[in-house]
């Protein structure tokens, strides 16, 4: 057998994982749009036909369907859902809502806390020393064979990470698909974090100001807007 390829790397992995890592969950189901119940926050593994809300689930009996939930605008599955269907080890695993959970998506820092020693290999979230990845996007990223890492130096210690620019809220321990080119070299590593809109900002300077209420000086005078 020759060099592990394109195919070799699919088939690390369920085919419903890399669907599910770049949906877009949360938004309203267009089948059930007049329901109060038309959040689509489950997916079928079985039939990976995008996202559904609770009603589209009556179509999929005997189907092996997840829950995907949020915790500040980043979507999270269970940890006793998805581990019956996935490998999760050395991804970090979070107390949510009194469960643990694991992040679909990256999450990356500018750099890492003051005191961490270890970081994911691929978006540098601050880690506990016994996790690789942040998430499970970040677990396919950083075990492809033609991922190249960069050597980063931490007191007393040597990690293996890849630099990331966005910036996102620490969070307490335990989007759809785009490129990102290595500095390095040639290669492409890929993220499937569902991308976030950023918040609206408002200039106040060149904003249109209110006119006042006109009055009329004395004695036929001009008109004054204050």
């Amino acid at each position: 057998m020759g060099a592990g390829g394109p195919d070799d790397e699919d088939n690390r992995w369920p085919p419903w994982l890399k669907p599910l890592l770049r949906e877009s969950f949360f938004v309203q189901c267009k089948m059930h749009a007049d329901s109060h119940k038309s959040e689509c926050n489950m997916y079928c593994l079985d039939c990976m036909n995008g996202a559904l809300c609770s009603l589209c689930l009556a179509y999929h009996k005997d189907h092996r369907a997840i829950q995907i939930r949020r915790s500040s605008y980043h979507d999270v599955i269970r940890v006793s859902e998805i581990q019956k269907f996935l490998d999760i080890g050395s991804v970090q695993t979070y107390i949510i809502n009194s469960a643990k959970v694991v992040f679909l998506n990256e999450r990356p820092q500018p750099r890492p806390g003051k005191g961490v020693t270890n970081t994911c290999e691929v978006c540098e979230r601050s880690l506990l020393d016994s996790f690789r990845f942040c998430s499970l996007g970040c677990k396919i990223v950083g075990t492809a064979e033609n991922f190249e890492k960069k050597r980063k130096h931490f007191p007393g210690k040597k990690r293996l990470s890849m630099a990331a620019s966005d910036s996102e809220e620490s969070y307490s321990s335990s989007s759809h698909g785009r490129q990102k080119t290595n500095s390095g070299g040639n290669n492409k590593v890929q993220s499937f974090t569902p991308s976030t809109p950023p918040p609206t900002v408002v200039n106040y300077r060149t904003a249109k100001r209110r006119k006042g209420i006109p009055h009329r000086a004395p004695m036929g005078g001009l008109i004054i807007e204050y």
